[in-house]
């Protein structure tokens, strides 16, 4: 029998409506929403379900993404479903610290929205910018970028699809040599800042002076960390992780490597959309994924 992973997507996979069957088919659901809109005094239900323009802004996302994957993962965990890891991509890494049993629910939202207003200040915006690379390994655009200032590998994705983030001239230029060098296409991300790049250390250190007062927990089940795709099994080093994850690159494909070597063969995609199953069907078909993003995807699980 093989193992189970728990994994939740990260900004990007944002979509009005999402999670709204499960706040009012499901009553454990609707707690999720309405304790978070306690927390951040303003309506969650209605920034998710209801058409407007926060949405895609970084302050609201991240608090609304992480809601949702909650609301999904308690209903889930209700059933008695269970994992014996768990990992998030980005952002998704705060759920996936809910899952773990290292971050309470209301830690974990107070948590992401201060790190998403943290971000969104940190770069005035039109300063970076984010594009996806298709069609280029590893080595051959760090080959490429390396050399050039201001620009970083933000995302290894899965096997052909890498994101490069930083200064906007700088993420041009490397564009453009990428594109000589061989690139199949290159995508400029619908982004509000230069995530994952030296540009966010700032940010990344204010929000570990706001982790300091964060109650984290010894994880139950281990999660795998974006910054080393290493299982974090202890507490010890949780907060340090998380502040270190804003500006250092996401090891997403090392990550399922790691946790596919550990025999984990049935991932759980917990959240609106399916990019991380079609990242994991390029990294590994041989291994099954299903998606929960509505309250009826959960008869697959039965």
């Amino acid at each position: 029998m093989g193992k189970t992973a728990f994994i939740f997507p990260g900004q990007g996979a944002q979509v009005c409506g999402m999670g709204q069957d499960f706040y009012e088919k499901t009553e454990l659901g609707r707690q999720i929403f309405d304790r978070a809109s306690e927390l951040l005094g303003f309506s969650v239900p209605e920034l998710c379900f209801e058409p407007n323009d926060r949405l895609d802004i970084t302050e609201y996302t991240q608090a609304a993404m992480v809601t949702t994957s909650i609301a999904m993962l308690k209903v889930l965990e209700e059933m008695g479903v269970k994992a014996d890891v768990t990992a998030g991509l980005s952002l998704g890494e705060y759920p996936a610290l809910v899952a773990a049993g290292a971050m309470s629910v209301e830690d974990a939202i107070l948590t992401v929205r201060r790190r998403g207003i943290l971000m969104q200040e940190a770069v005035p915006n039109g300063i970076g910018g984010m594009n996806a690379v298709l069609g280029m390994t590893a080595e051959q655009i760090n080959a490429v970028v390396d050399p050039i200032e201001n620009v970083q590998v933000a995302n290894y994705n899965c096997p052909g699809q890498i994101v490069i983030s930083g200064k906007l001239d700088a993420v041009e230029i490397a564009t453009e040599k990428l594109k000589e060098a061989g690139a199949r296409r290159i995508l400029p991300l619908n982004v509000s800042g230069p995530f994952h790049s030296y540009l966010l250390e700032e940010a990344g250190s204010q929000l570990g002076e706001f982790l300091e007062r964060i109650p984290v927990h010894e994880p139950n089940i281990p999660y795998v960390a974006n910054v080393n795709a290493k299982y974090v099994r202890s507490a010890e080093n949780i907060k340090e992780l998380l502040k270190k994850q804003v500006s250092s690159s996401v090891l997403w494909q090392q990550s399922i490597e790691a946790m596919i070597a550990d025999g984990v063969d049935r991932f759980i995609e917990i959240g609106p959309g399916k990019t991380l199953a079609g990242f994991i069907k390029k990294i590994d078909r041989n291994v099954t994924v299903i998606n929960i993003e509505k309250v009826e995807d959960l008869e697959k699980l039965i």
